[in-house]
């Protein structure tokens, strides 16, 4: 496989790497630490992500504790998850918050299951975008000859269908996943 298809697989690999990050932000009720890693606090001014300045642990399987490296952070943390679109109501518990996470209606599992299919659907855009990147720079170039141009763009479609076929693999699994009592 030529270089540029081996460029182009790597990048793609970086979009089903954030993919898979991204999909471990969706509620499927039970705690999940990543649930909270979208979520950024006020911090002096700044936006900071909450477990830069917590600490989260899953004491049981429907629930999370966020507990601040500084009790005074305690207000700010509150207000950013109520602002989330979690839907989770924290409960200041002294110094620490408590998360329970609610088991999902059957409603609230639909909707998570098409927020999955957005995201899958990004993903493949974003794997698209880079095959035409890579095939207009190849064409674009003056390097290859014709029979070497076919037999990477060849290759660059290969990685890109193989690609996507994964990101469909990855959405059955979550969809999966997020459907299951």
């Amino acid at each position: 496989m030529d270089e540029l298809a081996l460029d182009a697989l790597e990048r793609m690999e970086k979009t089903l790497q954030n993919l898979k990050i991204t999909y471990n932000t969706l509620r499927t009720g039970r705690a999940n630490v990543q649930l909270l890693d979208r979520i950024e606090v006020s911090y002096y001014g700044d936006k900071i992500p909450l477990n830069q300045i917590s600490s989260i642990t899953v004491p049981e399987p429907r629930q999370l504790i966020v507990k601040p490296y500084d009790r005074n952070d305690l207000k700010a943390i509150v207000a950013a998850i109520n602002t989330s679109d979690l839907s989770i109501n924290p409960i200041v518990d002294g110094d620490q918050v408590r998360l329970i996470i609610p088991a999902l209606t059957e409603e609230t599992r639909r909707d998570l299951a098409k927020k999955a299919k957005v995201y899958a659907e990004d993903a493949k855009v974003a794997i698209r975008n880079i095959r035409r990147e890579y095939i207009d720079l190849l064409r674009s170039s003056d390097e290859y000859s014709d029979d070497l141009r076919k037999r990477i763009e060849a290759d660059i479609q290969k990685v890109t269908d193989d690609s996507t076929k994964k990101v469909e693999e990855i959405l059955q699994v979550k969809e999966k996943e997020i459907m299951s009592l």
